[in-house]
């Protein structure tokens, strides 16, 4: 009977320890509150269509990417010839915001001219991705571009965007999609990129094409290593469709879509079309896995990932397009623990939610695709 008493005591406090241990994450789990007057109005009658990338920079300042000439000609009635309405026109495609949403600056193209009523690519060395898609900003303030056309590469600028510092990846238009996992010397459609500043490296997620992470010199562009799922080497034989029942592939289902470092030194990959996260060593050493809503179909759930900021960085954020909301999820265990919005038009919803990005009090920024076509901020509340 002492026995039964002691295993008894023994599995109610265990009980007791997993209940407090799930009831103080739930309490600690961040929770936000839509900012719905953020951004403030763009000049010059300025529209944004698809953004296809957001960060936030060492000075908590929020660059975005986006793709006029995803801008329906409804929507760019100005530019039209002749023009049917007053408004709009394409902005720029690189902008900058401040923390209150004023726009800070725009650069980049090619964009349109009112006074030539002409579109103008005057970026320099005239290599702009064909498809923006994916923006990042180094401790130096150069801002760094993917593009996920035909043909595009990774590409470094400065500040201002008036000059153009370095270009990964050849440019070759003749096999715009010509895809290989193994060549070191091209891209195939790269989608995102981060930065391990300490050892001067740029992770590539490559991408719509390549099943793989890429990693360059971030100065020179020199080839590091490349690897693939679980860390094997990438190969880009055709998979089996994809059912929530399925036993994981073993390469990216792809488009390999996002890549974040944490502080502690993982790598945290987002296999869009596989629903998972894979976590690994900066050498390609494979560490943990996570399936993200795995019942997703169709487009995928792994949108993007961004890291919570906080000591220990006990969270991801996984923008998940196809289920039109951020989930939350504890980084130690790859599990969900929350979300954000859910499907619709009004603010603090979403349509093709694409990217998250964080700044250092922990507020949230969103961007879109498809009709989405906006940023949006989420303040942290608690």
């Amino acid at each position: 009977m002492f026995k039964l008493a002691v295993l008894f005591c023994q599995s109610l406090l265990v009980l007791l320890a997993v209940t407090l241990s799930q009831s103080l994450l739930a309490q600690s789990v961040p929770q936000f509150a839509v900012d719905a007057g953020w951004p403030k109005p763009l000049p010059n009658d300025w529209i944004i269509g698809q953004v296809a990338g957001i960060d936030v920079d060492h000075n908590d300042t929020i660059w975005i990417v986006h793709r006029p000439h995803s801008l329906t000609a409804q929507e760019a009635a100005a530019i039209q010839t002749p023009p049917t309405a007053l408004c709009c026109v394409p902005a720029p495609s690189v902008l900058q915001f401040d923390q209150e949403g004023n726009l800070l600056q725009a650069w980049g193209g090619p964009y349109w001219d009112r006074r030539t009523s002409s579109w103008v690519d005057d970026s320099p060395g005239q290599v702009w991705p064909t498809n923006e898609h994916g923006i990042k900003v180094d401790s130096e303030g150069n801002v760094w571009l993917a593009g996920n056309g035909e043909g595009d590469q990774v590409l470094k600028y400065n500040n201002d965007g008036s000059e153009l510092l370095l270009v990964i990846g050849e440019l070759d238009r003749d096999r715009p999609y010509q895809v290989d996992s193994s060549d070191t010397s091209r891209l195939a459609r790269p989608a995102e990129l981060d930065f391990d500043e300490v050892a001067r490296e740029v992770y590539i997620a490559d991408g719509y094409g390549n099943r793989r992470i890429i990693v360059f010199d971030m100065d020179t562009g020199e080839y590091k290593r490349h690897w693939g799922a679980y860390g094997y080497a990438p190969e880009d034989s055709a998979l089996p469709p994809y059912t929530p029942e399925s036993t994981p592939a073993p390469q990216f289902r792809g488009p390999v879509h996002s890549v974040r470092l944490s502080d502690d030194g993982l790598v945290y990959v987002a296999d869009r079309t596989g629903d998972r996260i894979q976590v690994f060593q900066k050498n390609g050493d494979f560490v943990e896995e996570g399936l993200i809503a795995p019942w997703t179909l169709a487009n995928g759930s792994v949108w993007d990932i961004e890291i919570s900021p906080e000591a220990g960085q006990a969270f991801l954020y996984v923008a998940d397009g196809a289920n039109k909301r951020i989930w939350i999820v504890e980084r130690e265990s790859l599990e969900l623990v929350g979300e954000i919005g859910s499907g619709g038009r009004n603010a603090g919803f979403f349509d093709w939610v694409h990217n998250v990005a964080i700044d250092s009090e922990g507020n949230i920024y969103t961007s879109e695709v498809n009709e989405g076509k906006r940023v949006q901020k989420f303040l942290r509340t608690e």
